[in-house]
């Protein structure tokens, strides 16, 4: 797949799809390594993004389409991916798109390509569905292991601790591990994505570089965090189970289980993270109480040995012994190793993420009362008072008594009868006391209610 055909087809003729948008990357990535003597083109397509930019890639001529089933579903619905002249086809981590739901979405993806491909599906275990689908869609098939047999196994060069840690001292525990010596890069997993937000706001208080990645972030962000960590702007990265898969980054030392991993294949997943391509790893599992029986079934299956992990504290001796951690250490780093730029040093690239709001937002409201300089001044409202459809004004532009100030009112009134005479214009001088508060309303005569009189009556 990395030599690109002499004349370049209409459409692309291989396709690899992967469970994850974190792995479609790194895939397509290396396949423009690999092809990049041959001239091949890749073009990558997930969900998250916009499809603008992918249906630009798709319409120049491309040679490998490197996508998740959902966009490329989408995708081939819309007629802007052709796979009918597909010749080869990877499904790379079956297991996992099993565990996703995604095995539906690949049987259809499937039945748009032409039956004469060739397929390859790559899984680290193989689940009786994943066997199911190889047997409908694989043309004489051959299985290939990668070890001695189908049982899981753990990496030989990673060395496992396992501690009985209590929920609210795990903290502690973890940034202890983290000041470990020779500690490289290191990843931090959780169980649900609130825990990976709460522990990453955690360990950055305490000032560690850390960034946390998980489905409900955006794209962009979830992008930004994995190359602030490739390129070391930050060194632990909380994460769920989105990144235990495919992701291989260089020079990860530890890898720490804040939460038990469900299963033993979670717990492969996850602690495979390290000590890869031939290089030493740690991993630390923290197993709560309530988790017990859980790891039981872990320690069981993959044999470890660790039936009763050590009941231990962030103040335990053998926790400092065993992961060569300095003696003195606390639970905050000191000011003096924080060297790292961050994940605020990372751009935040624009992609486009689907879902963002299209109209421009209405400008929030001021908590400045003072006085605005965007808008023209208001002019001068003009109150005028009228009496029977005429107005009161007088002929020299004068205001009624009523609208006057009281310093106004008060020499107006000395003036005497003359002077209110001219201020009515075609009428005439308005009786004694007419204008007055007092008598300018008609008197309402009470009416006596009816038990009143009764009243008197029997009085």
């Amino acid at each position: 797949m990395a030599e690109a055909p002499a004349t370049r087809p209409s459409a692309p003729v291989s396709l690899v799809v992967v469970p994850t948008r974190e792995l479609a990357g790194q895939v397509a990535e290396d396949l423009r390594v690999a092809g990049r003597l041959g001239g091949a083109r890749v073009a990558t397509v997930y969900g998250g993004r916009a499809y603008e930019p992918q249906i630009d890639a798709l319409r120049n001529t491309v040679d490998i389409v490197v996508g998740t089933p959902g966009r490329l579903l989408d995708l081939a619905g819309q007629r802007h991916l052709d796979l009918s002249g597909l010749r080869s086809l990877v499904l790379d981590e079956a297991d996992k798109m099993l565990d996703l739901g995604f095995l539906p979405d690949v049987e259809r993806i499937l039945e748009l390509t032409p039956p004469t491909r060739q397929t390859m599906l790559f899984s680290a275990t193989m689940p009786g569905d994943v066997v199911q689908l190889a047997r409908r869609h694989l043309r004489q098939p051959l299985h290939v292991r990668a070890n001695n047999s189908d049982e899981p196994d753990l990496v030989p060069l990673t060395v496992q601790h396992v501690f009985r840690a209590h929920q609210m001292d795990k903290i502690e525990m973890l940034a202890r591990i983290l000041q470990a010596n020779g500690r490289g890069l290191s990843m931090v997993f959780c169980r649900t994505k609130r825990s990976a937000d709460q522990v990453a706001e955690a360990l950055v208080t305490r000032g560690f570089a850390a960034a946390a990645v998980h489905g409900d972030l955006g794209q962009g962000q979830r992008e930004r965090a994995m190359r602030a960590f490739r390129n070391g702007k930050i060194d632990v990265l909380v994460a769920t189970d989105v990144a235990s898969r495919g992701l291989d980054v260089d020079d990860v030392t530890h890898v720490i289980n804040y939460e038990c991993p469900e299963d033993d294949k979670a717990y492969l997943h996850r602690t495979g993270r390290t000590g890869r391509a031939g290089r030493d790893g740690i991993a630390v599992t923290f197993v709560d109480w309530r988790d017990m029986p859980r790891w039981k079934l872990i320690n069981e299956s993959l044999g470890m040995g660790i039936p009763e992990p050590v009941e231990t504290y962030s103040t335990s001796a053998h926790l400092f012994e065993e992961l060569d951690i300095p003696a003195g250490v606390k639970g905050s780093l000191p000011r003096a190793e924080r060297g790292r730029a961050g994940l605020e040093a990372e751009e935040l690239e624009d992609v486009g993420e689907t879902g963002k709001a299209r109209s421009p937002r209405r400008p929030a409201r001021r908590s400045d009362p003072g006085p605005r300089t965007d808008q023209a001044p208001r002019k001068a409202r003009v109150r005028k008072r009228t009496r029977a459809g005429v107005s009161v004004h007088g002929s020299d532009g004068t205001q009624p008594r009523s609208a006057q100030p009281r310093s106004a009112q008060s020499g107006s009134a000395e003036s005497g009868s003359a002077q209110s005479g001219s201020a009515l214009t075609g009428q005439a001088a308005p009786a004694q006391g007419e204008g007055s508060g007092e008598h300018s309303k008609p008197r309402r005569r009470r009416r006596r209610s009816g038990r009143g009189r009764k009243d008197s009556a029997a009085s």
